[in-house]
């Protein structure tokens, strides 16, 4: 153990002199807000919410398991020894289900869970289905080189018409002539690059922007090549006329069939509804959402394999996983500070009048790859419903004691 931590810090330490922040990709990604960012890296400006974790490069952004031919059932094998560490961790209530496991040591992972099976709704955790669908369909339109799928992501605008409107969540929107930055909800006349879509529905968690994601796939599904070079006009003209039916069948497929490749069943994630109101005109997605700490972890396992369509687009949506925003809930950890983090959380609430704590029902989850400078790396899958309470704070504390247990392992091992 003690050769492989040696191996693990030496790796981090070459990958640390490679080049480019993620907040430094604008010119790779077009996206308006991290030409912003990249004032923080002189100091131009100051974000006080940004970690010391928040700066890594892009080139450092890695996949660990993408040689490792180890079954994901075999992966989520429980170890005994790692489940009584976990066990004495985990909520003793019920409404909780979770799944952990630690790959410091890709030579012997590790892995616990409790009421892994357990359905709960997803909420913006979902958006992850939906940006599996749209790197699926970007695969089918150019297999062969993923360069054209980004060049096509970057240059290629779409709006947002009644598909975008609805959602109380702001995107930013940064104006670089006047280097101004202004947040505000999407309004129909909006228009954004697809990236640019992307980024808003993983970062802010924007619904708009995953109901417009969603289109999108199912737009290159339809078009085919012709998406190219499809037109808004000949877009919009398309909802009009298309058939509701086929569509509502074709929209809850394409969210739902990459899952399925991955052994992700239908009864451990799904998705089955979209995320405004708007597109209920055109399509209707059906059969409910649901989501399990099991299947999601099956998800991010595939992830760090390359197996989330194949290994550039797995590799592309961790970055745009990797957290350069605000850290919330599991992520606001101070523990986590000095941690790259690759991050979405999600809630859902019915009754009672407070904010993040229903009590007809009340989901917040939190999924996170945790990434440390050391080489501790783990992954938690963390789903609760817990009435009459905003659970954000037992989410934080959960993420420190986690840590905390986590790493005494290879500090121990490293002293010895």
């Amino acid at each position: 153990m003690k050769n492989t931590i040696k191996v693990i810090a030496a790796f981090t330490t070459i990958m640390i002199l490679m080049s480019f922040y993620p907040i430094d990709g604008f010119k790779r990604t077009g996206i308006k807000r991290l030409k912003r960012l990249e004032k923080t890296l002189d100091s131009t400006i100051t974000e006080y919410y940004l970690r010391n974790g928040s700066f890594r490069k892009t080139e450092e952004i890695n996949l660990w398991l993408c040689e490792d031919q180890t079954a994901t059932d075999s992966i989520m094998s429980v170890n005994m020894e790692f489940q009584k560490e976990m066990t004495r961790l985990f909520p003793r209530r019920s409404g909780y289900g979770i799944t952990v496991l630690d790959i410091t040591d890709r030579d012997n992972m590790r892995y616990a869970e409790m009421n892994e099976n357990s359905g709960f709704q997803p909420g913006s955790v979902g958006k992850l289905a939906v940006a599996t669908a749209f790197f699926s369909q970007l695969y089918n339109l150019c297999p062969e080189d993923f360069n054209v799928r980004t060049r096509l992501m970057r240059d290629k605008v779409v709006k947002s018409g009644v598909w975008g409107i609805g959602d109380h969540h702001t995107v930013p929107i940064y104006d670089m002539e006047k280097d101004k930055l202004t947040k505000r909800q999407v309004v129909a006349s909006d228009e954004f690059t697809l990236y640019e879509w992307v980024d808003h529905m993983l970062s802010v968690s924007n619904n708009g922007a995953a109901s417009i994601v969603w289109r999108e796939a199912l737009l290159m599904r339809i078009f085919g090549d012709k998406y190219f070079t499809l037109t808004q006009q000949e877009a919009d003209e398309y909802w009009e006329t298309a058939d509701k039916k086929e569509l509502s069948e074709m929209a809850t497929a394409i969210v739902n069939e990459p899952l399925r490749d991955l052994g992700i069943t239908h009864d451990e994630w799904r998705l089955g509804s979209f995320f405004t109101n708007g597109p209920d005109r055109y399509a209707r997605a059906t059969g409910g959402s649901i989501g399990t700490p099991k299947g999601l972890m099956k998800w991010f396992i595939a992830l760090e394999k390359g197996d989330v369509v194949d290994q550039e687009s797995s590799l592309e949506l961790k970055r745009l996983m990797y957290m350069t925003d605000r850290r919330i809930r599991y992520a606001y950890s101070p523990r986590l500070d000095d941690a790259s983090v690759y991050f979405k959380s999600g809630s859902y609430y019915s009754g009672g009048g407070a904010k993040y704590a229903g009590t007809n029902f009340n989901y917040m989850n939190s999924v996170i790859m945790v990434e440390h400078p050391d080489g501790t790396n783990y992954i938690v899958c963390l789903m609760s419903n817990i009435l009459g309470k905003n659970s954000a704070g037992d989410h934080m504390y959960l993420a420190s004691a986690i840590d905390k247990q986590i790493r005494k392992k290879y500090i121990v091992a490293e002293e010895e």
